[in-house]
Formats: C-alpha cells, sequence, structure tokens
C-alpha cells in the first residue's frame, strides 16, 4: 500500500481538501482560510488523487491541553500537502498570511508545528500500519505565502526552502501558483 493510501486511511476525510478540475482538465487545489480571515490560494498542477493527499493541519487540535505553548509548541501551519508522484516524493507545509502579518519567528513555529504533525503521522504508520519506511525518503518544503490580498507581483522566490532556515517566501496577488514552483529545491 503506498504511503499516500495509508494517510488516506488514516487521515479524516473532514481534515483533508479535495482536489478540483481547472478549466483544463488538470488538477487544481483552493485552501481557505475560513472567517474571520476568509481568503484563499490557489495551486494549479496537482498530482493525481492517487498521488497526493492534502491536510488542513489547522484541523488537527491545539495541543494545548498537554503543552503549555511557550516556546510555539502548539501552533501548526495551516495545509500540509503529501506527493509521491513516483519520480519525486516531497512533503509540503505551507502558512498562508492575508497581509504581511506574523513574525518571521511566528511563522517558524507554525512551520515547526506542521513537521511535527508529520513526524507524529510517520510514527502512526509505522506503529499501526506496520510500515517501517511510512514517510522515509520524503523532501520536506517549507512555504510561507504573504500579502495575498494585496496587490503585488511576486516579489521573492527562494528556490532553496528545504529547511526552516530557507522559507519560501511568495508575495503575490492574485492568489494563485504552480505546484512544481512550490515544490522545487535548490536549482
Amino acid at each position: 500500500m503506498s504511503d499516500i493510501a495509508i494517510l488516506k486511511e488514516m487521515i479524516n476525510e473532514t481534515a483533508t481538501v479535495a482536489l478540483e478540475n481547472d478549466r483544463y482538465g488538470k488538477n487544481k487545489v483552493t485552501l481557505r482560510e475560513p472567517p474571520p480571515a476568509n481568503y484563499d490560494v490557489t495551486i494549479y498542477g496537482m498530482p493525481d488523487d492517487d498521488e497526493v493527499i492534502i491536510i488542513n493541519a489547522d484541523k488537527f487540535k491545539s495541543p494545548d491541553t498537554v503543552f503549555k505553548g511557550n516556546r510555539g509548541e502548539c501552533k501548526r501551519a495551516d495545509f500540509v500537502i503529501v506527493t509521491d508522484t513516483g519520480k519525486k516524493k516531497v512533503i509540503l507545509c505551507i502558512e498562508m498570511k492575508a497581509g504581511k502579518g506574523g513574525s518571521h519567528t511566528e511563522i517558524i513555529e507554525q512551520l515547526k508545528g506542521a513537521q511535527c504533525f508529520v513526524a507524529y503521522c510517520r510514527e502512526i504508520g509505522q506503529s499501526f500500519w506496520k510500515e517501517q519506511n511510512f514517510l522515509k525518503d520524503y523532501e520536506c518544503r517549507f512555504v510561507s505565502i504573504k500579502n495575498i490580498k494585496i496587490p503585488k507581483k511576486i516579489t521573492r522566490i527562494d528556490p532553496n526552502h528545504d529547511s526552516l532556515s530557507n522559507i519560501k517566501i511568495l508575495k503575490k496577488s492574485g492568489s494563485s501558483f504552480q505546484f512544481n514552483d512550490l515544490v522545487q529545491g535548490q536549482r
């Protein structure tokens, strides 16, 4: 069973985001922040449904009943996209901000929280699905999308965003991206 199939068994459908077809019959996904934030980002060129799962990490309840949260350990990014196309295995952690909001430190904490969520899923797959290589050999990518509602062109894209010290920061209006642009590593 593929890692994507296991994740689809593991994660409630209410915590996932479904793929849609764009006007050309290709896959896209719309990542929505509910009110009061009330904005969205569309990612075009998504892999096929059996190659990807889009998780709304905000549905994962804050662990503040156990942890104090003094160091940001109760935070998490908005979305996690896990994909295995057969050619590339990528885990994409995405934090979205409508405006300039969120300090760099806060965004790092949110992305770290998403990374911890993925590590928790990895442990669940290894322990309960008995898949010792579950979510191994995946490249992690960290993306912060800011200024979603502010009319701007892309002002900065850092192609090396495989660690939390190298976050890909996107500032753009229109709120649409190509999946391959988000997962590209160092060029």
